[in-house]
């Protein structure tokens, strides 16, 4: 009498070990978490407009802390004005972006809250120097593929972008393919307070460029 072959698949067989997943090459598209430490007497927005353009990468301001001395910035409430706040600061709030060429100036921008010793809060886009007084940490994230796109859609002008972007790779020129880069940063209003200001002049602003080397 002949035994019985059992039926389905062998024990065992769906526990066989899977070969690891193993990644060689790091996406384009991915981003990168970074703790910036700008050292004492150096430039904040300088410090990290460098390392942007070094690592050729864009980087995207979330957060920072410490404290910064006399600092230059714009305000929104007097159009035009700019304002140089003397002392010491603390940092309450820091976002921001940095791209490297080719994207047009304006796509910098760096926008700062603070806190003065009586209690004060003042913001604005900084526009001179951003002294770090002790140890500032910024966190950001950085990328390496940016699409500049301006909306609504239109379909004959999104499938010539597609097409350029795609020919050019990373960091298209915006002016090859006609959509202007617009820099709307957000700010918050100027809590008052006892401030030493010395005010600028009432031209039309360009970007966080005023004051400083082309970037």
């Amino acid at each position: 009498m002949r035994a019985r072959r059992p039926r389905g698949r062998p024990a065992g067989s769906k526990n066989k070990p899977k070969p690891p997943v193993i990644i060689t090459r790091e996406s384009a598209n991915a981003l990168r978490a970074h703790i910036l430490e700008v050292s004492s007497g150096h430039d904040v927005f300088e410090s990290v407009a460098t390392y942007a353009r070094k690592r050729q990468r864009g980087i995207c301001i979330l957060s920072g802390s410490g404290t910064v001395n006399n600092v230059t910035i714009r305000q929104p409430q007097a159009a035009g004005s700019v304002v140089t706040l003397h002392g010491r600061f603390e940092i309450l709030s820091l976002s921001g972006s940095f791209l490297p060429p080719p994207a047009p100036p304006g796509a910098t921008s760096l926008t700062i809250y603070l806190a003065g010793g009586q209690g004060q809060v003042v913001g604005g886009n900084v526009v001179g120097a951003l002294i770090a007084s002790g140890p500032v940490i910024v966190i950001a994230s950085s990328f390496t593929n940016v699409a500049y796109e301006r909306l609504p859609l239109d379909e004959e002008n999104e499938s010539i972008q597609m097409q350029q972007q795609g020919q050019s790779g990373n960091f298209a020129d915006p002016s090859n393919i006609g959509l202007p880069f617009l820099n709307l940063p957000l700010n918050m209003p100027n809590g008052g307070g006892q401030l030493q200001l010395e005010s600028g002049g009432g031209e039309g602003w360009n970007g966080n460029t005023t004051n400083r080397p082309q970037y």
